[in-house]
């Protein structure tokens, strides 16, 4: 099972995601806080443009902002310039959400590297970014 990608990545996958929820503030998830970086970046994306900066699916996004309006992180309206789009904005409670969970995100980040000797950590991200990136060109 060492040898095994698929198998690493998913084990790698499911500290990321413990480390992440045993510190997160709330009950926010790593989606939901890509999705209020990614909103926080750029007020007013449609939920299509949320998607394709997180590179979570159409579906699974537009799941994970219905959840995010109903414990109010964000608001819903349609776009200005498209009136068959939503524009998605960070209320106040997402942004103070954003602002608690971004540290804990990055001291994850930190964690998961700490084994890696400090000149292995940038290739072991450009490994996974080149994986990820090729993936999601198929």
């Amino acid at each position: 099972m060492d040898r095994s990608p698929l198998h690493l990545l998913h084990r790698a996958s499911q500290v990321c995601e413990l480390l992440f929820w045993r510190e997160a503030p709330g009950s926010v998830t790593p989606r939901q806080l890509a999705v209020l970086i990614a909103v926080a970046e750029t007020e007013g994306l449609s939920q299509t443009d949320v998607s394709e900066r997180t590179r979570i699916d159409r579906m699974t996004t537009a799941d994970v902002i219905r959840r995010m309006i109903r414990q109010g992180l964000v608001q819903r309206r349609r776009s200005r310039l498209d009136r068959r789009a939503y524009a998605v904005n960070l209320t106040d409670q997402g942004r103070k959400l954003l602002a608690a969970a971004e540290p804990v995100a990055r001291n994850v980040d930190s964690r998961l590297l700490q084994p890696l000797l400090p000149e292995r950590r940038e290739l072991f991200l450009e490994a996974l970014r080149t994986v990820a990136h090729a993936l999601d060109e198929r």
